[in-house]
């Protein structure tokens, strides 16, 4: 046996055995999730039941609900917490399976004007966050981080850049507390002023895909106001997603000439390893779809597990979320993430309630 196939032997019983830690934090995702849809289930009977017209808040925020008590109150017991970090490999997996409800055609849907939205939503995170970072004076990695959180999708692109701008883990930890708190916000927040407005559910997904950072919060934001506004927001977000490998790869380059240290080297290769590869599952199963490789039954058992891999993916965003935590980091961050955001998401808004009465979005 080569040393290359000895080396991958190695790696593979190395995954294995890491398997079982994992099991007790994935459970504990999977019984909050579901917890969640009973609790959805249970107000709906109860309402039906006594004929009462009670809101239909879905399992999506039910799971958060759940996860921020325990991680706000009792906490996450170690046993749990590398289980519960598995939450973004569910949340990929489930927008691979989701990929089943979508033709490629639907692509198109999103309409050449909300790609023009999702350049300027792009271009207007980077600035203004920089400029934001600039104006409180945040150390410039952490203001760079912010920026590419806040333009692309959260806590992943977060995770992709620090290594890519030898970022500190202090630093990544700030950028992301800010973004899983602003996105929690955004999930009570965005279905109101979206219902307040009567914003059709093309319009609303688009600015949930726009305007919402985390991947995870976009979807559940879509989803709690109506099931096509999710496939909007999925749309919109996916397409944010898919510019991580040239943000980043611009940023590395960046900070690669400013510290004068070892320039990227393999442009191709370092943009492969950034790219969100979940993206690529996505349109694969999408393309399957279109070729009718799958009986309707089939599409209804995948679509099926993408809400499975969601249940465990909302209840991980609560878990995640340490109010605490966020009181000893300061302000700073947390005011560059929240103006931004708000000028940001007030900025998309404006743009597709005008689109939305003006040409029909």
């Amino acid at each position: 046996m080569s040393p290359t196939s000895n080396q991958a032997a190695v790696q593979s019983r190395s995954t294995l055995a890491g398997i079982p830690k994992l099991l007790p934090g994935v459970f504990l995702l999977a019984a909050i999730g579901y917890l969640g849809k009973l609790t959805e289930q249970g107000i709906a009977r109860y309402g039906k039941a006594h004929h009462i017209a009670l809101p239909n808040i879905e399992y999506v925020l039910w799971a958060i609900i759940y996860g921020l008590l325990i991680s706000n109150t009792v906490g996450v017991p170690s046993i749990f917490r590398a289980g519960v970090g598995t939450y973004e490999f569910w949340l990929k997996l489930g927008i691979v399976f989701l990929g089943v409800r979508f033709l490629l055609g639907d692509i198109w849907k999103l309409g050449g004007l909300s790609l023009v939205f999702v350049a300027i939503e792009l271009a207007l995170s980077i600035a203004l966050m920089t400029l934001l970072g600039k104006w409180l004076k945040l150390p410039p990695k952490l203001t760079s981080l912010l920026a590419i959180g806040s333009s692309i999708c959260g806590v992943s692109a977060i995770i992709a850049a620090k290594g890519a701008i030898d970022a500190d883990d202090e630093d990544a930890s700030y950028a992301i507390a800010a973004i899983l708190a602003l996105g929690a916000f955004s999930l009570f927040a965005f279905p109101l002023i979206g219902h307040s407005l009567c914003l059709s559910d093309h319009a609303f997904g688009l600015w949930a895909g726009l305007a919402v950072d985390n991947t995870a919060e976009a979807v559940a934001a879509g989803a709690l106001y109506s099931d096509a506004a999710g496939k909007f927001a999925v749309l919109a977000k996916t397409a944010r997603n898919a510019t991580i490998g040239f943000v980043v790869l611009a940023y590395a380059i960046y900070w690669a000439r400013k510290s004068k240290s070892e320039f990227v080297q393999h442009k191709g290769a370092f943009l492969w390893q950034k790219f969100p590869k979940f993206v690529l599952g996505f349109l694969l199963i999408s393309l399957a779809a279109t070729l009718g490789a799958f009986s309707k039954p089939q599409i209804a058992d995948i679509a099926n597990l993408s809400r499975w891999a969601f249940l465990l993916t909302f209840a991980g965003v609560g878990l995640q979320t340490n109010i605490r935590e966020l009181r000893k980091q300061g302000l700073k961050p947390l005011a560059v993430g929240a103006i931004g955001e708000f000028v940001i998401a007030g900025t998309t808004l404006a743009l597709i309630f005008g689109a939305s009465r003006f040409v029909g979005l």
